[in-house]
């Protein structure tokens, strides 16, 4: 299990990564774009894959990690439910997730 705090943290240990309110949740940003969302109340992190990287992080059946429903989700958006999530699947995922990001 992966507490809201925990991913807070992992999301702001990347260089230049800022925080800012995004609806109900929390964005996480680098080079002004979106990387993750966190929703404190939900305990999920939303995370942008491109749909090639997002086919790798969530395996079919997935009640972890598995594409956001709808067009959001053919976009690369990913939830992962962090009661659920292993502190090593949260930090992989943001990392790659930063990375896209931050290449661009």
């Amino acid at each position: 299990m992966v507490t809201t705090a925990d991913a807070k943290i992992l999301a702001l240990s990347f260089p230049g990564t800022g925080e800012q309110p995004h609806f109900n949740r929390t964005a996480f940003t680098v080079k002004k774009k979106i990387f993750a969302t966190l929703s404190e109340q939900d305990q999920t992190l939303n995370l942008k894959f491109t749909p090639a990287e997002q086919f790798i992080f969530c395996p079919p059946g997935s009640d972890v990690i598995h594409p956001v429903a709808g067009g959001w989700g053919r976009q690369g958006w990913t939830t992962i439910h962090l009661s659920r999530a292993t502190k090593k699947l949260v930090a992989e995922a943001l990392k790659e997730a930063y990375r896209l990001r931050a290449q661009k």
